[in-house]
């Protein structure tokens, strides 16, 4: 049975935030009464929604989390809206949407906080443990937010160290044919990660705890036998260690740290062996203390396109034909 109809206006007196709550060509209100089954009608300050009393509730809460945003100064692009409309139809009634807790900013100002449900899942779940898997597809902030509570951690002093490390494993160009010495050689591996704390840090002081040895970016093979105490460490692209490389890195952490892996179980680009990152899950799925969070094509917060080209290899690779 629906709930009675009901209808709210909602006075929005700013020109360049109604343009920003409608959309061009109000292609928002045509994406919400879609959504939401509601009539949405702007007319010069005022915005009116009529339809059932609690659709009309969640579209009035939906558009309080728009308007923040607006008074933010961020932008409202269309996977950040289809989040929002998720979390409108999912919320209870009355909870702001996208007052949510800024993780970190970037260099240019950029308030950094979890997009998705998953992402909030995986801030927590940080926050909670002292190992945490992240394991899904590309895109979906699984290393950039590792970053960005490590940057954080360094910052408030929490650790002494951040130790960023990845596998140099080669996906279509072998390292004997690049350029350089050993450093010049690892140094594409590891790019993602210094790109993602060049937007976190500024660059002098990113050199500066680089030099003091507070920041760490180095290969996995660097980090055998070594005790890693007081430390934030960040295993990237964790699908292509091998079982033993898994065991060898999760057996480092020492007194006072933690440590976030992360990967994509879909792009696998060892040679024979097993990757150590489903073979850990396995293992320790049910070890107290890790924690797990699975992202999927939802939390995707690349372009648009990115997440279709996820959902479109995921039926592919289960028998299905792509769309």
């Amino acid at each position: 049975m629906s709930a009675a109809p009901s209808q709210i206006t909602i006075l929005i007196p700013d020109p360049d935030e109604m343009m920003f709550v409608a959309g061009d060509n109000e292609a928002n209100i045509d994406r919400i009464e879609r959504e939401f089954g509601v009539k949405v009608v702007s007319r010069g300050a005022e915005l009116r929604i009529s339809g059932d009393a609690s659709a009309v509730a969640r579209v009035g809460d939906l558009v309080g989390a728009m308007r923040t945003l607006s008074s933010r100064d961020q932008s409202l692009r269309k996977p950040q809206l289809e989040r929002l409309i998720e979390d409108a139809k999912d919320a209870p009634i009355g909870t702001p949407l996208e007052l949510r807790e800024v993780v970190a900013t970037t260099v240019r100002g950029k308030r950094i906080s979890p997009q998705s449900a998953n992402q909030r899942t995986y801030v927590e779940a940080i926050r909670r443990y002292d190992l945490v898997f992240a394991i899904g597809p590309a895109g979906t902030g699984k290393s950039y937010l590792a970053v960005a509570m490590g940057v954080a951690a360094l910052r408030d002093r929490r650790v002494s160290r951040l130790i960023l490390t990845r596998p140099a494993v080669e996906a279509g160009e072998r390292l004997g044919f690049l350029p350089g010495d050993i450093t010049e050689k690892i140094d594409p591996y590891l790019r993602p990660l210094y790109d993602a704390l060049y937007e976190l840090m500024p660059p002098e002081r990113f050199a500066r705890a680089q030099e003091r040895g507070e920041i760490e970016v180095a290969p996995l093979a660097f980090m055998r036998g070594r005790t890693l105490n007081e430390a934030f460490i960040i295993l990237d692209e964790a699908q292509n260690t091998t079982p033993q490389q898994m065991k060898m890195f999760l057996t480092r952490l020492g007194f006072g740290s933690q440590a976030v892996v992360t990967g994509d179980v879909t792009q696998i680009d060892l040679a024979g062996d097993r990757s150590g990152l489903v073979v850990a899950r396995e293992i320790l799925r049910d070890v107290q203390g890790i924690g797990f969070v699975d992202f999927d094509d939802r939390d995707v917060v690349r372009h648009e396109l990115v997440a279709r080209i996820v959902r479109a290899y995921d039926r592919f690779e289960k028998g299905g034909a792509a769309k």
